[in-house]
């Protein structure tokens, strides 16, 4: 989740399918596969169309629509296909098999990646098998710093989150009318910086996350076991973030099929299996950070929300419309547009501050 977006002209459906057809064919020495046999898969998001590979064995394509980072379209491909590389060896992220190009058909190119058979999380059910998943992600070994590009590589997470918020921040006045909420947002901005400054050059646990980790990005398999799908924001930097980003309320409520409400209970027990999972050496250090990097993350999304907002707003008064959305992705920015409404909204900035501003504040490093 990251603006401002940059967006290629898709074409037609129709024509995608052509292509996919065609490079497929190529791909696997003439094996026939029609465009009948590429199937588009209901839209989940509005930076990628996924499409099943028919006469194939398991294969999926992803097709990018627009970069959440701003890249350009090889550079878009080339962070992508890194992504997906460096996670697979954890076991739950689906493999990389070829990345296709940008050309005429396919603007942005695409990565044929694995299918992954399995249904949207409950998150009230299924947040032990996200722990085991993000667990596996963050025990993958670090490259050298060298190898690690091209995905970034924050060296002081709790400085690059704050990068991300103060560019986001400046956004805030034009994105929310409510006094009380802005208020409520310059209080956790100079928090943010205070936390920021105290712990200037302090080091805390690194591994490769998975940065967007929100329930709808996974999906349960028949076993239960938990798969990140959505590898587009990987890169080396704080689990106690993904950790955060999977938990949060404005997490859990993001996602249309992947929706619940976690309770204090349900988040405890979900960072308990998590520190459950990892070394203990590895749980200890994580611990003194676990409260303030959850709190950092939520500001993170938060700005993030008003960001988009102000932007898309600026879009729309400019005349700036996407004229080719169907009826389905209608819907789709209908709703995350209602939802990003609903993060700045006093009652879910309440109820997510309450964490740490109640009497009783969550201690996440009880877990």
């Amino acid at each position: 989740m990251q603006s401002p977006l940059h967006h290629n002209p898709a074409p037609g459906d129709d024509a995608i399918r052509q292509a996919l057809a065609r490079a497929v064919a190529a791909l696997t020495g003439g094996h026939p596969i029609t465009a009948g046999d590429v199937r588009p898969l209901p839209q989940k998001g509005i930076a990628h169309r996924h499409y099943h590979l028919g006469g194939t064995d398991g294969w999926l394509a992803r097709v990018p629509r627009l970069s959440q980072f701003a890249l350009a379209a090889g550079d878009n491909l080339t962070y992508q296909a890194a992504c997906f590389a460096r996670a697979a060896a954890s076991g739950h992220t689906p493999r990389l098999h070829h990345v296709l190009p940008p050309s005429a058909a396919l603007p942005m190119g695409a990565l044929v990646i694995d299918a992954i058979a399995g249904e949207a999380l409950k998150p009230t059910r299924d947040m032990a098998a996200v722990a085991v998943c993000l667990a596996q992600v963050h025990g993958l070994p670090m490259p050298a710093p060298p190898a690690r590009p091209p995905l970034a590589d924050h060296s002081d997470p709790v400085a690059g989150t704050m990068a991300f918020i103060e560019d986001q921040a400046r956004h805030i006045d034009a994105a929310v009318p409510m006094p009380e909420v802005r208020r409520a947002l310059a209080e956790e901005l100079a928090w943010a910086r205070r936390f920021a400054d105290r712990v200037a050059g302090q080091a805390q646990p690194r591994a490769l996350v998975l940065s967007d980790t929100h329930p709808g990005n996974f999906l349960r398999a028949a076993d239960g076991k938990a798969w990140f799908v959505d590898l587009e924001k990987a890169l080396y930097g704080a689990p106690a973030i993904d950790l955060a980003h999977a938990s949060l309320f404005t997490s859990t409520t993001w996602d249309i099929a992947a929706h619940g409400v976690l309770d204090r209970d349900a988040v405890m027990a979900f960072y308990g299996a998590y520190l459950a999972a990892v070394p203990a050496e590895r749980a200890a250090a994580l611990r003194p950070w676990l409260n303030d990097m959850r709190r950092l993350t939520w500001l993170r999304t938060t700005t993030w929300s008003c960001k988009w907002a102000a932007t898309r707003s600026a879009a729309a008064a400019n005349g700036d419309a996407d004229e080719t959305a169907d009826a389905a992705e209608r819907t789709l920015r209908a709703h995350i547009a209602e939802r990003l409404r609903n993060f700045t909204a006093p009652a879910t900035v309440a109820r997510c501050r309450a964490e740490w501003l109640d009497s009783d504040p969550l201690d996440l490093a009880r877990a």
